[in-house]
């Protein structure tokens, strides 16, 4: 038990931080950001997302409400996957940390497999990716209003405005940075994008996370870190084995570097060593769940099948293509491996719970709330 509330401790913060960089990225940047850079079916909105995600330092978890709010905002799925691949593989943090445990070589090979796998991934999820379901489910659950009971017709269509002009996978709110355009001060757009963050974000992704996140606890706790050890001696097996293990389990880009070192340091190879730290911080149980859920079940595949592939293929260029040489562990510190829960962790935790309960149960017997800023009756 100890142990999963290890996982979360350690998750929390970057929930938090994810759930906030939704919120800003909602009241500050205009909608038409999003509809002109990311929104369309093609190869340029995949490589703007893979870039928009790479240097951020958010983790498996805290991508998923960024992510799933830039689709709200009229991302397409290649955009979306893209931007869920590439952003927890990497960040300016995990980046640093890779030079200063693995070396160079390592550094620089991890941004370029985390891009090449989030174009893959994007643009396979434009060919196969389907938004017939995600848009029913957008335009009944998630538009502006979130009016379940008896609503007439017409304030349902009035809520939501699917822009025809725009791509045809846009489905932006009629209310969509209403405010923002009406010239809000910085304090009153900050109102706007906790609101959004905290309340309507996690109403609607909540229930999803926290199932995944007590899953992927589980599993972290009831996989020893000793089992990628098992087929050392066998290059393909040892990288079939962890990413049985990695992709369900949580861990971090930064968590995952003094893991794949021990490893190493145990004889895992290289390659399989570069699997671990794309596959393990690209995907865990809860952006599973949550991807299958909003996103559909053939962008799923398209996601989980280009880490895969990708994991796979710039491990094998490592262990068969590169100098041996490049990739040793020399001078190992474990100073990032400390497995103590520090009080911020504490307090990311006890604020991620409150701010879950208001927004999946308080709010739910709370009448005449304001769901969004269009929802409002005159």
């Amino acid at each position: 038990m100890n142990e999963v509330l290890h996982i979360i401790n350690e998750m929390a913060p970057f929930l938090l931080l994810g759930f906030l960089i939704a919120g800003v990225m909602h009241a500050f940047i205009p909608g038409g950001f999003y509809s002109k850079f990311l929104s369309k079916k093609n190869f340029r909105s995949v490589l703007n997302a893979a870039l928009l995600g790479i240097p951020l330092p958010l983790c498996s978890c805290g991508v998923i409400p960024t992510a799933m709010s830039l689709r709200k905002e009229g991302a397409s799925h290649g955009a979306v996957v893209s931007f869920l691949i590439a952003t927890p593989q990497t960040g300016v943090d995990s980046i640093s940390a890779t030079y200063s445990l693995m070396g160079l070589p390592f550094a620089i090979v991890r941004p370029i497999a985390a891009l090449f796998t989030a174009l893959f991934g994007g643009l396979l999820a434009n060919r196969i990716g389907s938004d017939s379901v995600v848009e029913k489910t957008e335009e009944t659950e998630t538009c502006c209003c979130h009016h379940k009971e008896k609503q007439h017709k017409e304030e349902e269509k009035s809520c939501c405005c699917h822009h025809k002009e725009e791509q045809e996978e846009v489905h932006d709110c009629c209310c969509h940075h209403a405010e923002a355009d009406k010239g809000m001060n910085f304090v009153e757009k900050m109102k706007v994008a906790l609101e959004y963050a905290f309340v309507d974000m996690m109403e609607d992704i909540g229930k999803w996370l926290i199932v995944g996140l007590i899953i992927a606890g589980l599993i972290t706790v009831f996989v020893p870190a000793t089992a990628f050890a098992i087929f050392v001696n066998n290059t393909w097996l040892s990288m079939l084995l962890v990413l049985i293990i990695s992709i369900p389990m949580y861990v971090c880009a930064t968590g995952s570097i003094p893991i794949a070192v021990a490893l190493m340091m145990k004889g895992l190879t290289p390659g399989a060593g570069l699997v671990l730290l794309m596959a393990g911080p690209a995907a865990n149980m809860a952006s599973i769940l949550v991807i299958r859920n909003r996103l559909g079940s053939k962008t799923l595949f398209a996601y989980l099948l280009s880490i895969v592939a990708g994991a796979v293929l710039f491990g094998c260029v490592i262990d068969f293509a590169l100098p041996t040489e490049w990739f040793g562990v020399d001078a190992l510190t474990a100073s990032c491996c400390e497995e103590s829960t520090v009080w911020w962790q504490w307090v990311s935790t006890a604020v991620l719970s409150i701010l879950l309960i208001n927004a999946l149960v308080i709010n739910k017997f709370v009448k005449g709330k304001a769901d969004s800023c269009c929802c409002n009756t005159h």
